[in-house]
């Protein structure tokens, strides 16, 4: 009888391991057949192989490997494509993975500023208008902090008289938030434009058999707007590419396993989440102790692992619907988020400079550029690096 303790520790071994070595599908291997859907299988103790039929699998993927009417026990194997495999190109080695704010749109460049002046007439602030000069210095000034480039605009303008000294804060906040709406509403407009080259990488990707997937799971704008930019591309491009969204991640093998519908959602695993929220609640509370002898207020932020987990699980997805090995996709990205994520499960990445991230460091990337084309970012760029 297997050990509760020994099955505990197999399934966080699993969810935890990078490459999930130890899962396999079994199934017919023929179409037609009565019953095609995959079961998932995994080792337990003394070796026995047993089937979990709790886990839903898309038809799409087969990761079965029979031989000498024997199952042995393979690597995950993501294949969630329409594509066949066969017809691919032999020169295509990798795929590219592309993040949309900063890498296909560089957001805060084009309008930021002008999102900013919507906010202040919507406010009715006729005094304050941001002229380009103005908010490169304000950027500058506050290393790109907006809650400081308005202390500072409005320190050397004066405040409203509207606005008393202890409501400072919340005029920011509500400042900010009609910045964003605006900045949202102008980015899903015509008004924006992609960045110059980025098509033209597409296409070169596409000449060349290589997958392109865009990831518009995770971004400060969030889906909506990102899908939007991607949509820029045109129709024809965007067939040929996968869109990567929240639901395209759920419904991913990673996505199932780690989001709690595969077959490793169990009170074990609800036990553990429940355990990390308590900790990061006591750290808060011992934190705020703390701060109060001092005088501080602090906030400690405990959603960082939550959302690394998230964007490490659309990475995973992207390379499933590439139908290639995370170690052989390339990752383009323009936060700091998705490097860090890239490196947790060994992804190359390549970081595509914006004005959000002129002055940033990214030690992990394997290189850093520009933008597309010329000198900077090209497909066979990426080929000379990535498959010599």
């Amino acid at each position: 009888m297997t050990n509760p303790l020994q099955k505990i520790w197999f399934s966080m071994e699993t969810i935890s391991s990078p490459i999930l070595h130890t899962l396999t599908f079994c199934g017919r291997a023929t179409a037609g057949a009565a019953d095609s859907t995959p079961k998932l299988l995994y080792l337990s103790h003394g070796n026995h192989l047993r089937c979990n039929s709790q886990f839903t699998c898309p038809k799409k993927i087969h990761c079965f490997s029979p031989i000498n009417n024997r199952l042995r026990s393979e690597r995950l194997i993501g294949n969630a494509s329409t594509r066949n495999p066969t017809e691919r190109s032999p020169s295509q080695n990798f795929s590219v993975l592309l993040e949309v704010e900063g890498v296909l749109m560089d957001v805060y460049r084009l309008g930021n500023r002008q999102a900013f002046n919507v906010a202040f007439r919507k406010l009715g602030l006729d005094c304050a208008n941001w002229t380009e000069p103005v908010y490169v210095d304000l950027v500058r000034k506050s290393a790109g902090d907006e809650e400081r480039m308005l202390v500072l605009y409005f320190n050397r303008i004066g405040w409203p008289t509207a606005v008393a000294t202890n409501e400072k804060g919340t005029f920011m906040k509500n400042v900010l938030r009609e910045k964003k709406n605006a900045l949202d509403d102008l980015v899903m407009s015509e008004a924006l434009t992609l960045r110059p080259g980025a098509e033209e990488f597409i296409d070169n990707a596409f000449e060349q058999g290589i997958p392109v997937i865009i990831l518009t799971a995770y971004g400060t704008s969030g889906e909506k707007v990102a899908r939007s930019i991607a949509e820029k591309l045109g129709s024809e491009r965007m067939s040929k590419t996968k869109i990567v969204g929240d639901e395209e991640v759920k419904q991913s093998f990673y996505g199932q396993l780690v989001f709690g519908k595969g077959a490793f959602s169990s009170l074990d695993e609800q036990l553990a989440k429940e355990v990390s929220k308590a900790a990061s609640a006591e750290r808060q509370r011992i934190a705020e102790e703390v701060a109060s002898m001092l005088k501080l207020k602090v906030e400690l932020n405990n959603n960082s692992s939550e959302s690394l987990q998230n964007i490490v699980a659309a990475l995973r997805a992207g390379a499933e619907y590439a139908e290639v090995p995370v170690e052989k996709c390339v990752l383009v990205a323009g936060s700091q988020s998705g490097v860090a994520a890239a490196e947790r499960i060994g992804m190359p990445c390549v970081v595509l400079r914006s004005s959000s991230t002129s002055r940033a460091e990214f030690p992990s990337a394997v290189t850093v550029m520009d933008g597309f084309g010329g000198a900077d970012l090209t497909i066979s760029r990426l080929g000379r690096k990535f498959t010599s």
